[in-house]
């Protein structure tokens, strides 16, 4: 598969916290990166995301009395899932795992910034209408296929990839530089929703081979 100029690498959430030690660790969440700072070096456009959420932010099941992690509630934009608190803006959870490249992003975006919202996709807040720029930002470079790796596939990697494809970009996941939580048949619900919405899964050998 050959990458060009009009591809961009969207790594998703590559932090201390959802890597082994961390406050919400996905397993094996850290084995991304020998993979993602391989397939980053191919790539002209890199764009990182970052969570990065205030201690009082909604998500965090210690904020909700007699509430535990992985718990759901009900918020104005729907469902929302608890979770442990993390990512909080300013701590060494919420930094980069160290051996992430990171000097080859021309992008970083912060998302989860506001305390009343969760944002799980790189382009939307979980009201899938406030917007974080990202999608500008890709038109504006005239961008026109995204390759998503990342933490964690079943969350934040898949909610942008459906959003970018909904917004009408080639999308596809490069599956072996992903980890994902798998929260209730969460990992198989994906794989499914990539198949519906005509989102490529590939492997980073296909990519590192080349046409």
């Amino acid at each position: 598969m050959q990458i060009s100029d009009r591809d961009v690498l969207l790594v998703i959430d590559v932090q201390n916290d959802f890597c082994t030690g961390g406050t919400l660790a996905v397993p094996g969440g850290e084995k991304v990166v020998p993979a993602i700072n391989r397939i980053a070096a191919k790539f002209t456009n890199v764009v990182l995301t970052q969570d990065w959420h205030p201690g009082d932010h909604v998500s965090f099941a210690p904020n909700h009395v007699g509430k535990q992690p992985f718990q759901t509630i009900e918020l104005d934009y729907g469902t929302q899932v608890l979770w442990p608190t993390h990512c909080v803006q300013g701590t060494a959870g919420a930094e980069f795992h160290g051996e992430l490249e990171i000097i080859r992003a021309n992008l970083v975006v912060r998302k989860g910034f506001r305390r009343g919202i969760d944002s799980y996709s790189a382009l939307f807040e979980n009201d899938h209408r406030t917007p974080t720029g990202l999608i500008g930002y890709l038109r504006e470079r005239e961008l026109k296929t995204v390759f998503v790796a990342g933490l964690a596939l079943d969350f934040c990697v898949r909610f942008s990839a459906e959003d970018a494809r909904k917004a009408g970009f080639e999308v596809a996941v490069i599956e072996d530089a992903c980890r994902g939580i798998d929260l209730d048949g969460s990992v198989a619900a994906t794989h499914r929703s990539f198949r519906e919405r005509g989102i490529s899964i590939v492997s980073l050998d296909a990519l590192l081979r080349g046409p």
